[in-house]
């Protein structure tokens, strides 16, 4: 293994190597990393920084490491979505309702990394409550793609809405990152920066201690540079958890062990209903290089069909937002939280604090959620969704009949500039076609990067899997990841002296 002079361009692979080699200390690891991270502040991929915690678990894992008691991640700094709840460490959701909410408790997909020796740099920005497609909508601003058009200056988003988490990763800022994908916030913004995201099957990891936005679509994730770093992170962060009554008790399988199986004989389904009106040429070309490289390595490559594709977004901005209208109530001012200051009565209260706390996107998604919930129109909307939402997890079941996995672009397009959307929701909730379908039926999904637009911007084909069923998405993805040889790296406009 050859390894970079800069410990911030290892693989997480790479860093275990390098530290049990005693080749790197967890101390000079870690403040790698925090060095580079504190000279990247224009690209605002972090809302909280944590470095002195980073450093105090470095000279923990140094320690274990000379005692030879080494754990699966000792030393390994990651990078949080600021959804998961830290103990003491200020969690916001990246909304202003939360701006000072320091958690008295540990998420449980965190407190299975620290068990496993990993060590926090700090807890990234993202859309507020994780609702949006760029992660333009944080009350602590936007955060911009380190990838930048050949030959242009424009700001790019991320994608969203774990964009701080994909920024922080593409910027080498942090080794591997936790996201939450609800309708494609990991695959997308892996697929617009370059990097690798996995939404595994619903239930797989616990929710408990994630602030919530739709309860029925949540799921945290992995997010990295290599397919390997996805399965060491993933074997890390899955299992069951009898707090989270979503949670399925079933074994968590050596995902890093399945790597080396390959794909031949392994059936992979294209389904037509993909191929959308105005997606560009250059996505188009690369999902044909996708079927190509797969059947050179030995898959079988099937057409399928899922006919309610097509409702898969109406139903999804149905779901979600009824979901979120109903989760977000708790959020009134009384007990934790923003609280508006000057009001006599409890209604008032209610009413100014949630208005004062929640933003823009926020304000439309619960308002949405209200009114598809509310007497006279729950049968018109939310029950038809929930109905195409059936139907949906049926087309999948039925393809899989035929085929292992299925190919798919994992965005409609490479990333776009910061404001070219926001007036437009539904050009912006377009950036989840591919995606939402997942979080619908439940399955697992990978976004890889697998090329470059004409323009020089990330390009990443999806992995969807049978529920459960990780192993087989990993091995396909490594696939794509080796025949597409993607080794490109943004510039590094933003680093300060």
């Amino acid at each position: 293994m050859a390894l970079s002079s800069d410990p911030t361009r290892f693989t997480i692979a790479d860093a275990r190597d390098a530290l049990a080699g005693k080749q790197i200390s967890a101390t000079e690891l870690a403040q790698a990393h925090i060095t580079a991270l504190t000279a990247a502040t224009a690209l605002n991929a972090f809302i909280t920084e944590t470095p002195d915690r980073a450093l105090s678990a470095a000279e923990t894992s140094d320690a274990r490491i000379a005692a030879g008691e080494a754990r699966p991640l000792e030393g390994i700094p990651l990078a949080i979505k600021d959804l998961f709840c830290t103990k003491g460490v200020r969690t916001t959701a990246a909304s202003r309702i939360l701006d000072n909410f320091f958690p008295t408790y540990e998420s449980t997909v965190t407190q299975n990394l620290w068990d496993a020796g990993a060590l926090m740099l700090g807890k990234t920005n993202l859309d507020e409550f994780a609702m949006g497609s760029s992660n333009e909508t944080s009350y602590f601003g936007p955060v911009i793609n380190p990838w930048r058009a050949r030959g242009r200056n424009e700001d790019l988003v991320p994608g969203g809405s774990s964009g701080g988490s994909a920024t922080a990763i593409a910027a080498h800022l942090a080794l591997g990152a936790t996201g939450t994908d609800t309708g494609g916030s990991i695959r997308q913004p892996a697929a617009v920066t370059g990097i690798v995201g996995l939404k595994p099957t619903y239930g797989r990891c616990s929710r408990w201690g994630a602030v919530a936005f739709a309860s029925s679509l949540d799921q945290a994730g992995p997010m990295t540079r290599t397919v390997r770093d996805a399965a060491i992170m993933l074997k890390v962060m899955a299992g069951h958890d009898p707090k989270d009554s979503t949670s399925v008790d079933t074994p968590v399988p050596d995902y890093e062990a399945a790597l080396n199986t390959g794909v031949k004989g392994l059936r992979v389904g294209i389904p037509k209903e993909y191929r959308i009106d105005g997606m560009p040429e250059e996505m188009d070309a690369l999902w044909q290089r996708g079927v190509d490289w797969l059947k050179a390595q030995g898959a079988e490559i099937v057409d399928v069909s899922l006919p309610h594709t097509k409702y898969a977004l109406p139903a999804y901005y149905i779901v979600a937002p009824a979901e979120a209208s109903s989760n977000l109530a708790r959020y009134d001012g009384v007990r934790y939280g923003h609280r508006a200051a000057g009001v006599s009565d409890l209604i008032g209260l209610y009413e100014r604090t949630r208005a004062e706390g929640f933003g823009r996107e926020v304000r439309r998604r619960i308002m949405i959620g209200t009114y598809v919930l509310s007497a006279g129109y729950y049968d018109a909307y939310y029950l038809r969704a929930q109905k195409i939402r059936t139907l949906i997890a049926r087309d999948f079941t039925q393809a899989f009949q035929q085929c292992d996995v299925l190919l798919t672009p994992a965005t409609p397009s490479a990333a776009f500039g910061i404001g070219s959307k926001t007036s437009d929701p539904v050009s912006m909730y377009l950036n989840d076609v591919f995606t939402v379908t997942v979080n619908l039926a439940g399955l697992p999904g990978m976004s890889v990067p697998a090329g470059l637009s004409q323009d020089g911007l990330p390009l990443g084909l999806q992995i969807i899997g049978k529920a459960f069923d990780e192993e087989t998405v990993l091995r396909a993805g490594r696939a794509i990841e080796t025949a597409a040889g993607f080794n490109a790296q943004p510039q590094s406009w933003w680093r300060t002296a």
